[in-house]
């Protein structure tokens, strides 16, 4: 019995994802993580007024959400002073990266990021058939300045690069992203990915152009304000580029009730800077343990810290796979140098004392190992 039919790329594409989940490695060891370190997600939660409005969303759950996620783009236009036209929500920013690539990337296009930078944004031009063509970091950072000159030198139509950075934490001042801003070619679009904004100091985000048709910002409630599990992103940018996604996007995406919570959580500001200092100390507490190993940590601006474990990648990856093995889920970064180190999220005060006790064993392990 035969059966279908694949497109060529479908066929020839390998059956990967770009991150193996904490659930998975529990399902494959046969028992649970004490310390969820690993996906960055935000263990502070949500605001409790989301929860309510989630809660109280859930009655009506048997009525498809808002196609046009009316309410949610009406507050979100407001917060950031822009109109409705220029705000387009969806399935968080990985779905609003697919829908992207769905718009501009086909077969031959050339797309240009980091090597070694947010991978799902790779996993979504594989899908489409771009050609990915990378620049390497500056150090821990990406590099906009050799983003934009290798875009301009490939004719790229698309330019991806996140500021604060994942995997690495670091972020570039409010003038650099302006600059590169400035610098997109023509016939090009700057996808600046600022997911972990919120926990980056002031004077990191540029101001907003909704009148520039070639950048486009991706933001999320996913991380600052702890809603990963309702996948709820939204994007910022000129109306033009909006209206494309309204052209493809799935339309009831997101579900009646990730648009209460995503609303009550945006109107729930206190709980965001409670969330955002609470994170800054965890910040702290993980550099400490780091230090009290003599080793360093990278800067960070996002809710996760890159430890750097003083030799190279497969040193770090033993490192990860003896925490692993202690019961604490940890991610490191995957191209080297920046595979030197190990990612670890904040966690709750409880989650850092595991690591705190784990870690010096973890080290000696890898050592001896």
């Amino acid at each position: 019995m035969a059966g279908p039919v694949y497109t060529d790329l479908v066929a020839g594409l390998p059956a990967t994802v770009p991150f193996v989940g904490p659930e998975t490695q529990e399902r494959a060891r046969g028992r649970g993580f004490s310390a969820r370190l690993g996906a960055n997600e935000n263990v502070f939660g949500p605001s409790p007024l989301a929860i309510a409005a989630m809660a109280d969303a859930a009655a009506d759950v048997w009525q498809y959400g808002d196609p046009e996620n009316f309410d949610l783009k009406q507050a979100l236009a407001t917060h950031h002073r822009v109109g409705m036209e220029n705000i387009v929500v969806g399935e968080g920013i990985d779905g609003l990266l697919g829908y992207l690539c769905r718009m501009v990337v086909e077969p031959g296009v050339k797309v240009v990021t980091s090597e070694g930078a947010y991978p799902t944004f790779n996993f979504h031009v594989a899908g489409f058939g771009g050609e990915l063509v990378t620049v390497p970091y500056d150090g821990d950072y990406e590099d906009p300045v050799a983003v934009m000159q290798k875009a301009a030198q490939v004719g790229a139509r698309l330019v991806y690069l996140a500021n604060p950075d994942n995997p690495m934490g670091t972020v570039h001042s409010a003038e650099v992203i302006e600059a590169a801003i400035a610098a997109v070619p023509d016939g090009c679009l700057f996808v600046l990915d600022e997911a972990y904004v919120e926990f980056a100091p002031d004077g990191h985000a540029p101001k907003l152009d909704i009148d520039d048709p070639r950048v486009i910002r991706m933001r999320t409630f996913s991380k600052a304000y702890g809603m990963a599990g309702t996948r709820v992103g939204y994007a910022i940018g000129h109306e033009d580029v909006i209206t494309g996604f309204n052209k493809i996007r799935n339309h009831f995406g997101v579900s009646r009730i990730s648009q209460a919570g995503a609303l009550a959580a945006l109107k729930d500001q206190a709980h965001l800077r409670n969330t955002v200092a609470a994170v800054a100390a965890g910040r702290k507490r993980i550099a400490m343990i780091a230090e009290e190993q003599g080793l360093s940590v990278v800067p960070s601006a996002t809710n996760f810290v890159a430890i750097d474990c003083g030799q190279d990648g497969v040193f770090a990856k033993a490192v990860l796979d003896q925490l692993i093995a202690r019961d604490i889920f940890v991610r490191m970064p995957f191209v080297e140098p920046q595979n030197r180190c190990i990612r670890v999220s904040v966690g709750q005060q409880a989650d850092l004392s595991l690591l705190e006790l784990q870690f010096p064993l973890a080290l000696e392990a890898a050592s001896e190992g």
